[in-house]
C-alpha cells in the first residue's frame, strides 16, 4: 500500500471516530425540550388507587422472605403478618397501605373512599400490629426487611401523622408499636454498619435513610434524627464524582447517585450541600445535563419491570435536589420526562408491577413542584 492511500485511511478514520463522538455527545443532550408536567389530580388519583386496592388483600402469589427456624413457623402469609399479607411481599403491603393512605388525604372525594377507610381500620388494627410486631421479636427474623421495608413503615407513619383526621388519629395509634420497633432498629443498627449499601435495589442505604429522616422530622425524633444526620455524614461526605453514567443496572428501581445525593439534601445545609453536590455529580449544574430513562423491556417479568421503577425514584430525587435551589430547577423537566415514560404504563398491566409501581408513582407524582 503507498503512502498517500494510507494517510487517506487515517484521515478517514479520525473523521469517523470524530462523528461518532459527535453522536454521542448529541444522545447525551437529546429529548431536552420542555416536557409535560405531570399532575395528581383526582382522575388520576383514582386510577393509581386501583393498584392498592386490587393487592392489599390478596394473598397468593406471595413471597415472603421468611427465615425458617421449624415447623411451627410454616404459616400462611395472612396468618404471619395480617396487616401485610398481600400485595406479594410484605414491603409492597406496607407502601400499599401508605398509597391508600396518601390519596385519601389528598382527594377526601376519592372514588370508593368509604370502602377504602373500612380496609384501613380492618388491616391497621391494634391486634394485627401487635402480632406485626411479635413477628421481629422471634429468633431467626429480628433483621426482617431491613432497611427498605422498616423505611416504608415509617413513611407510612408519617403520612398518618401529618394527616389531621379522625381516621388518620385512630390509625396512627394502632400503628404506632411499629413504628417505634423500626426507628429503634434504625438506631441500634446504623452505629454498626461500617459501609453503605450502594446497590440500586431494596437495601439502599441512601433511600432507607431519607424515608426515616422524614419520619424523625415530620414526628420530632430528635435521636433518630441525630443518628442519621451522623451516619449520612459518615458514610457519603467525602464522596466525589458518582460514576452516574453506569446507571441503571438491569434490576434497578432506585438510582445509587441521585439516592445518596436526596440524603445528603436532607442532613447538610443549603451552603454544605451546593458544595458537596459540585464535587459529587458537578454534571447536574449544567443545563443541557440529561439522562435516558430506564427502558423497560418486559412487564411481565418482575425484576426487568424494575426499571419502570427507576424513572420514578429518580424523578423524586431530582425534585429534592432542585427544591430551593433555583440554579438546578432545569432538573425538574429531566423528572417530568422520567415520570411521564412509565406513568401510562403501570395501571391494567401485569401484577409484576402493578403490586408496588402505584406507590413509586404516587411518591413521585407528589415531589413534583414540591417547593
Amino acid at each position: 500500500m503507498n503512502k498517500p492511500t494510507i494517510l487517506i485511511l487515517i484521515v478517514l478514520c479520525f473523521s469517523c471516530n470524530s462523528s461518532e463522538e459527535k453522536s454521542a455527545n448529541l444522545t447525551q443532550t437529546e429529548d431536552i425540550k420542555v416536557v409535560g408536567i405531570p399532575v395528581l389530580n383526582l382522575d388520576e388519583a383514582n386510577r393509581l388507587a386501583q393498584l392498592p386496592l386490587h393487592c392489599i388483600d390478596t394473598e397468593y402469589p406471595n413471597k415472603l422472605n421468611q427465615t425458617i427456624g421449624g415447623a411451627d413457623d410454616l404459616l400462611s402469609p395472612k396468618a404471619l403478618h395480617p396487616t401485610f399479607y398481600g400485595c406479594f411481599d410484605w414491603h409492597s403491603a406496607v407502601h400499599g397501605h401508605w398509597s391508600l393512605v396518601s390519596l385519601l388525604k389528598q382527594f377526601p372525594n376519592l372514588k370508593n373512599s368509604e370502602n377504602i377507610k373500612a380496609k384501613l381500620l380492618q388491616s391497621i388494627s391494634k391486634e394485627n400490629i401487635a402480632i406485626e410486631v411479635a413477628y421481629f421479636d422471634g429468633k431467626h427474623n429480628k433483621s426482617y426487611e431491613r432497611t427498605y421495608g422498616w423505611a416504608w413503615v415509617l413513611k407510612l407513619a408519617e403520612e398518618l401523622h401529618t394527616w389531621k383526621s379522625p381516621l388518620a388519629l385512630e390509625l396512627e395509634s394502632n400503628l404506632q408499636p411499629l413504628a417505634d420497633l423500626i426507628a429503634d432498629k434504625y438506631i441500634d443498627f446504623l452505629p454498626r454498619l461500617n459501609y453503605p449499601i450502594r446497590v440500586g435495589e431494596h437495601s439502599n442505604t441512601g433511600f432507607g435513610l431519607s424515608f426515616a429522616y422524614d419520619y424523625a422530622i415530620a414526628v420530632n425524633h430528635q435521636q433518630l434524627k441525630s443518628v442519621i444526620e451522623q451516619r449520612a455524614r459518615d458514610f457519603y461526605l467525602k464522596d466525589a464524582s458518582c460514576p452516574i453514567s453506569w446507571e441503571p443496572s438491569g434490576f434497578d428501581f432506585l438510582s445509587p447517585c441521585l439516592e445518596e445525593a436526596a440524603i445528603m439534601k436532607r442532613v447538610l445545609t443549603k451552603k454544605e450541600f451546593v458544595v458537596w453536590i459540585n464535587d459529587f455529580l458537578p454534571q447536574l449544574k449544567d443545563e443541557d445535563f440529561n439522562i435516558e430513562t430506564g427502558k423497560v423491556s418486559d412487564r411481565t417479568d418482575g425484576k426487568l419491570v424494575h426499571l419502570d421503577g427507576v424513572n420514578f425514584s429518580r424523578a423524586w430525587s431530582l425534585n429534592k435536589i432542585a427544591e430551593g435551589l433555583p440554579e438546578y430547577s432545569h432538573l425538574r423537566n429531566i423528572a417530568n420526562k422520567h415520570i411521564n415514560y412509565s406513568l401510562p404504563s403501570i395501571v391494567d398491566d401485569s401484577y409484576e408491577g402493578g403490586h408496588w409501581l402505584g406507590s413509586f408513582a404516587i411518591y413521585a407524582l407528589n415531589s413534583v413542584n414540591n417547593d
